[in-house]
């Protein structure tokens, strides 16, 4: 089963550093140089339900990483060795856990970056990739299976239909089990209108700049933990303040607050607690000259 999924590309031009040289000459005859080569990224597909009411899940994503690498560019799936002009030479899965797709699934998206040569027959393609004529693309693979998002029967074996809600997400057709991936092809029209065009810059990191940027990743990390404690705590002070409140209820109203706003909430949820259920020490007393054994007295 042949499937065709369509996203808006991120185009940056450019030379390629060391590694992306290295990567590159892998499927080349002769070593090339970086002034032979212009290389800049797309995004090939991600997790959301697009326009054709399909959907690559995160783990369709990540074997389809592994099978784009080395694979032609093309333009509108025209299959004509004469329309060879672009390879992927690597690709990878961006993964962004704080941002949902429609059903649900933290957001991924397949990456890939791709070289051609500079030469006079790519000039104008060059120019226009760069001036964003050149942007929107689409990919071919197959997949094993093609399954409904409601009740997983293949689909057409069940009754759902696309684009309907049921349990308040919108069925759709799930594509599993990538088995090969044949091509990329800039399009006019992409079936994914949501992509992002990316513009990060390439460039090859120095040792330092790696630290920095694992440091940065860390910090990300330690901010998403502490706002989990933070709304968890928010949580169980609301319980305590509101105990006829459904959490799920309250959870959904606490969650998008901003940080500053979520601890405001928190202490005012602490507070309310504190009247309703006054938690004093049973040895509270003895602090008192006067108390005798009252504090002690069970």
């Amino acid at each position: 089963m042949e499937i065709q999924k369509q996203l808006e590309q991120g185009v940056v031009p450019g030379s390629p550093g060391e590694e992306d040289l290295a990567l590159i000459n892998r499927f080349s005859r002769k070593e090339l140089t970086a002034d032979e080569v212009y290389v800049f990224r797309v995004t090939l597909c991600d997790n959301e339900i697009d326009r054709d009411g399909e959907r690559f899940p995160t783990e369709s994503l990540r074997a389809l990483k592994d099978l784009f690498p080395g694979k032609t560019g093309l333009f509108d799936h025209s299959g004509k060795s004469g329309d060879q002009v672009m390879r992927i030479y690597a690709a990878n899965l961006q993964e962004d856990p704080g941002r949902s797709t429609r059903p649900g699934e933290p957001y991924a998206a397949l990456c890939a970056r791709v070289y051609l040569l500079r030469s006079d027959e790519n000039a104008a393609l060059i120019r226009a990739i760069d001036a964003g004529i050149k942007k929107e693309v689409s990919i071919s693979c197959a997949v094993k299976r093609v399954v409904c998002s409601v009740c997983g029967k293949a689909w057409g074996a069940c009754e759902h239909k696309k684009g309907e809600p049921y349990s308040a997400k919108p069925c759709h057709a799930v594509l599993q089990e990538p088995t090969d991936a044949y091509e990329f092809s800039f399009v006019a029209v992409p079936a994914q209108p949501a992509a992002g065009v990316m513009k990060k810059k390439q460039e090859t990191r120095s040792k330092r700049q790696e630290a920095l940027y694992a440091e940065y990743d860390s910090l990300i990390e330690d901010g998403r933990t502490l706002r989990r404690e933070l709304l968890e705590k928010a949580l169980r002070a609301g319980a305590l303040a509101l105990p006829g409140m459904d959490r799920t209820l309250l959870e959904s109203m606490c969650r998008p607050l901003p940080a500053d706003d979520l601890r405001t909430l928190c202490a005012t949820f602490e507070r309310h607690a504190a009247k309703s259920l006054p938690l004093k020490p049973q040895l509270l007393g003895a602090a008192s000259a006067d108390a005798g054994n009252e504090g002690f007295r069970v």
